[in-house]
């Protein structure tokens, strides 16, 4: 697997943060900024690519499958976030154990994605399982079969 240390910063800031990963697909070091820590786990699954989405670096599989999107205070809203599909049922169930954390986002809410606040203090362990889920929940069996031994600990 290549590293993403070797990859580009092509959104934000500009300034570019290494982020590696073992040969088995592992996180060994990453940035402390949420959307490199965020471009890490994501671009670390089978077949993603980013591209912009509305404006904002939105991850992708096959044919256009979304499955994350980032949210840095779209339309002037109060947070930074990611939304991401969500398997039947957990997006519910997330909002409703924490709503300071989990929020339904707009255009996408009423498919059942899931909005991630980003701006306090996320567990990064929890938010790399919200990310493979996502990326589960979209995923042709294939590239699900692909998934690093690391990611189905």
């Amino acid at each position: 697997m290549v590293s993403t240390s070797e990859r580009r910063d092509t959104f934000g800031s500009g300034s570019h943060r290494s982020v590696e990963l073992s040969p088995s697909g592992k996180i060994v070091s990453m940035s402390t900024e949420p959307i490199q820590r965020l471009r890490a786990i994501c671009r670390a699954l089978p077949g993603t690519e980013e591209r912009l989405s509305h404006g904002e670096p939105g991850w992708f599989i096959e044919k256009g499958k979304q499955f994350v999107s980032f949210d840095d205070h779209h339309h002037g809203e109060d947070r930074l976030a990611f939304w991401c599909a969500a398997p039947e049922g957990s997006q519910q169930v997330m909002v409703e154990s924490n709503p300071d954390q989990y929020f339904v986002p707009p255009y996408v809410g009423h498919r059942g994605w899931l909005g991630v606040r980003l701006d306090r203090n996320p567990d990064w362990g929890e938010i790399e399982e919200i990310v493979v889920d996502a990326y589960l929940t979209v995923a042709p069996q294939r590239l699900a079969d692909q998934l690093p031994d690391s990611f189905s600990d």
